[in-house]
Protein backbone atom coordinates (compact mmCIF):
# COMPACT_ATOMS: atom_id res chain seq x y z
CA UNK A 1 0.00 0.00 0.00
CA UNK A 2 1.41 3.38 -1.00
CA UNK A 3 1.41 6.79 1.42
CA UNK A 4 -1.08 8.62 -0.52
CA UNK A 5 0.57 11.53 1.13
CA UNK A 6 3.79 11.48 -0.61
CA UNK A 7 5.23 13.53 -3.19
CA UNK A 8 5.82 11.89 -6.30
CA UNK A 9 4.66 14.26 -9.64
CA UNK A 10 5.84 17.54 -10.56
CA UNK A 11 3.24 20.02 -12.18
CA UNK A 12 3.81 19.18 -16.23
CA UNK A 13 2.61 15.53 -15.11
CA UNK A 14 -0.21 16.86 -13.04
CA UNK A 15 -0.76 19.38 -15.58
CA UNK A 16 -1.03 16.38 -18.30
CA UNK A 17 -2.91 13.92 -15.95
CA UNK A 18 -5.69 16.72 -15.33
CA UNK A 19 -5.82 17.91 -19.11
CA UNK A 20 -5.14 21.89 -17.32
CA UNK A 21 -1.82 24.36 -18.02
CA UNK A 22 0.97 24.34 -15.70
CA UNK A 23 -0.10 28.04 -15.31
CA UNK A 24 -3.48 26.85 -13.78
CA UNK A 25 -1.54 25.27 -11.06
CA UNK A 26 0.12 27.56 -10.21
CA UNK A 27 -2.98 30.00 -9.87
CA UNK A 28 -4.63 27.64 -7.77
CA UNK A 29 -1.73 27.37 -5.70
CA UNK A 30 -1.43 31.33 -5.31
CA UNK A 31 -5.19 31.74 -4.50
CA UNK A 32 -4.16 29.16 -1.59
CA UNK A 33 -6.46 26.52 -3.08
CA UNK A 34 -4.26 23.65 -3.40
CA UNK A 35 -0.56 22.99 -1.16
CA UNK A 36 2.17 21.12 -3.02
CA UNK A 37 4.77 20.31 -1.22
CA UNK A 38 8.52 21.43 -2.21
CA UNK A 39 11.60 19.65 -3.20
CA UNK A 40 15.17 21.55 -2.01
CA UNK A 41 15.38 22.64 -5.32
CA UNK A 42 12.22 24.39 -4.76
CA UNK A 43 10.14 22.63 -6.97
CA UNK A 44 6.30 21.51 -6.61
CA UNK A 45 5.52 18.42 -5.82
CA UNK A 46 2.06 17.13 -5.77
CA UNK A 47 0.94 13.57 -3.82
CA UNK A 48 -1.91 11.41 -5.00
CA UNK A 49 -3.81 13.18 -2.32
CA UNK A 50 -2.70 17.03 -3.69
CA UNK A 51 -4.04 15.47 -7.60
CA UNK A 52 -7.43 14.53 -6.07
CA UNK A 53 -7.40 17.88 -4.43
CA UNK A 54 -6.89 19.93 -7.78
CA UNK A 55 -9.01 17.39 -9.70
CA UNK A 56 -11.93 18.36 -7.24
CA UNK A 57 -11.15 22.28 -7.56
CA UNK A 58 -11.50 21.52 -10.96
CA UNK A 59 -14.92 19.98 -11.00
CA UNK A 60 -16.12 22.79 -9.06
CA UNK A 61 -15.03 25.30 -11.23
CA UNK A 62 -15.39 23.48 -14.52
CA UNK A 63 -18.73 21.07 -13.75
CA UNK A 64 -20.50 23.35 -11.45
CA UNK A 65 -19.61 26.54 -12.17
CA UNK A 66 -18.29 27.74 -8.88
CA UNK A 67 -15.44 30.92 -8.69
CA UNK A 68 -12.60 30.73 -7.01
CA UNK A 69 -13.92 32.73 -4.08
CA UNK A 70 -16.62 29.52 -3.82
CA UNK A 71 -14.36 27.31 -4.13
CA UNK A 72 -12.05 28.06 -1.24
CA UNK A 73 -15.00 28.14 1.08
CA UNK A 74 -16.13 24.71 0.17
CA UNK A 75 -12.79 23.37 0.23
CA UNK A 76 -12.35 24.89 3.83
CA UNK A 77 -15.71 23.67 4.78
CA UNK A 78 -14.80 20.38 3.37
CA UNK A 79 -11.30 20.22 5.55
CA UNK A 80 -13.80 20.99 9.14
CA UNK A 81 -16.40 18.41 8.32
CA UNK A 82 -13.35 15.84 7.51
CA UNK A 83 -11.65 17.19 11.10
CA UNK A 84 -15.03 16.90 12.70
CA UNK A 85 -15.58 13.64 11.45
CA UNK A 86 -12.69 12.24 12.73
CA UNK A 87 -12.81 13.79 16.10
CA UNK A 88 -16.33 12.04 16.26
CA UNK A 89 -14.84 8.89 15.61
CA UNK A 90 -12.05 9.38 18.08
CA UNK A 91 -14.98 9.98 20.66
CA UNK A 92 -16.89 7.63 19.64
CA UNK A 93 -14.15 4.83 19.96
CA UNK A 94 -13.46 6.94 23.49
CA UNK A 95 -16.80 6.51 24.54
CA UNK A 96 -17.15 2.70 23.87
CA UNK A 97 -13.88 1.82 25.67
CA UNK A 98 -15.07 3.76 28.43
CA UNK A 99 -18.33 1.83 28.93
CA UNK A 100 -16.82 -1.23 28.47
CA UNK A 101 -14.22 -0.89 31.20
CA UNK A 102 -17.46 0.68 33.54
CA UNK A 103 -19.75 -1.85 32.92
CA UNK A 104 -19.74 -4.93 35.31
CA UNK A 105 -21.24 -8.54 34.63
CA UNK A 106 -24.60 -7.30 36.77
CA UNK A 107 -25.43 -4.71 34.13
CA UNK A 108 -24.22 -6.40 30.66
CA UNK A 109 -27.93 -6.28 29.71
CA UNK A 110 -28.70 -2.54 30.32
CA UNK A 111 -27.16 0.61 28.56
CA UNK A 112 -26.17 3.63 30.96
CA UNK A 113 -25.66 5.95 27.50
CA UNK A 114 -28.61 8.80 26.99
CA UNK A 115 -27.55 8.20 23.42
CA UNK A 116 -26.69 4.96 21.48
CA UNK A 117 -23.15 5.54 19.95
CA UNK A 118 -22.76 3.36 16.83
CA UNK A 119 -19.57 3.87 15.02
CA UNK A 120 -20.62 1.62 12.02
CA UNK A 121 -23.19 3.94 10.91
CA UNK A 122 -20.31 6.57 10.57
CA UNK A 123 -19.27 6.64 6.76
CA UNK A 124 -16.86 9.34 5.62
CA UNK A 125 -17.91 11.55 3.58
CA UNK A 126 -16.68 13.25 0.20
CA UNK A 127 -19.70 14.73 -1.75
CA UNK A 128 -17.32 16.27 -4.22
Amino acid sequence: MTDKGKPLYMIGVVADMLKVHPQTLRMYEKKGLIRPSRSEGRTRMYSADDVDEVARVIRLARDLGVNLAGIEIILKMRRRMLDMQSQIEDLTGYVQSEMGEIRDPAARGRSEALVRAASTQLKPVDVF
